[in-house]
């Protein structure tokens, strides 16, 4: 495993995140047992990751708690969320403070490294800054979490205004920050921020939908050269991100993927999620490989860089 520092946090992190969500939830989202999910939580350790990023909706956080049961507190990194309640108009001081309290309890620990206030609109983000940051801060001083972060709602914002407008000021220690290889918008929007005040950034979306499924990349491309959004030979072939994929680059576009988005200057840490023990090792080996070559970069920032708002989907349900 290769480590790097959070930005001004000073916490030593894997590159290698495990992300506790999306569409596998560790294997819950498709049927898997409390046991198998708390079995790839240890896999992922064994292989060096020490950074794991939960939420109060992601409906996992007990299972990250059995699974840190007599591991030392100071060897691994905990980031859990408290999201807006579906319904409520707006984040509301004494609901983030329960949910931040409830995640403690469910965690089974007494305080987290990270706590994100999870997938904040650009409307609301003045309220979050002067409300419920200044509240949480105050709870930061009786040990109930470290450092304090915000995460976006990328394909609600697809320019990241948010983002941009949060990364200067200086209350967020951390962003969780979408950045993939047809989603360049961070590159100018969110990490010379960053960079310049040292907050850490832990990526998401590295991986969507768009690159494990050939027919919709396929679709995908078709409709943005009928837009006139990228060259229209990128439509003509069913692979159209295979030029990636050759000897001296990739072994395969989730592989591409992954290193494209772990060496773009501004990415701590980059987080991945998996159900699935092989799966889990095949991600890890592709964050730690080298960079793509840079004539590979060069082209992706050629074709892609103009695109807004695409890939960042979530994939569609399955059976389980």
């Amino acid at each position: 495993m290769q480590y790097t520092t959070l930005g001004r946090t000073g916490l030593k992190v894997s590159v290698a995140g495990l992300g506790c969500g999306g569409f596998s939830r560790l294997g819950l989202g498709t049927g898997r047992s409390p046991e198998h999910a708390i079995g790839i939580i240890r896999q992922a350790l064994d292989l060096g990751v020490n950074l794991i990023d939960t939420a109060a909706v992601y409906g996992t956080e007990d299972v990250v708690g059995a699974a840190l049961k007599g591991v030392p507190r100071d060897s691994v990194v905990v980031c859990t969320k408290a999201s807006k309640p579906a319904g409520d108009k707006a984040f509301t001081v004494e609901k983030v403070i329960e949910s931040l309290d409830a995640s403690l309890k469910r965690l089974g620990l007494d305080y987290v490294d990270v706590f994100q206030l999870h997938a904040v609109p650009p409307a609301a983000y003045d309220h979050v800054r002067d409300v419920i940051a200044p509240a949480l801060l105050k709870e930061r001083e009786k040990g109930k979490f470290r450092f304090l972060g915000i995460t976006e709602t990328a394909p609600n914002d697809p320019e990241q205004h948010m983002l941009s407008r949060a990364m200067q000021d200086d209350m967020w220690d951390t962003a969780m920050v979408a950045f993939h290889l047809m989603d360049q918008v961070a590159r100018t929007q969110v990490f010379p921020h960053t960079i310049a005040n040292r907050i850490g950034t832990l990526m998401m979306f590295a991986v969507r939908g768009i690159f494990a499924r050939p027919a919709q990349l396929a679709a995908t491309m078709q409709e943005l050269a009928r837009a006139g959004q990228v060259p229209a030979w990128l439509a003509e072939t069913d692979d159209p991100l295979g030029f990636l994929v050759h000897p001296e680059g990739a072994s395969s576009i989730t592989d591409a993927a992954y290193r494209y988005v772990r060496h773009e200057p501004g990415v701590d840490v980059v987080l991945f999620g998996t159900g699935d023990a092989a799966h889990l090792r095949t991600n890890i080996a592709s964050i730690l490989k080298p960079p793509l070559p840079a004539s590979d970069r060069a082209k992706l920032q050629e074709l892609f860089s103009r695109l807004r708002g695409v890939g960042l989907e979530a994939p569609p349900a399955r059976a389980s």
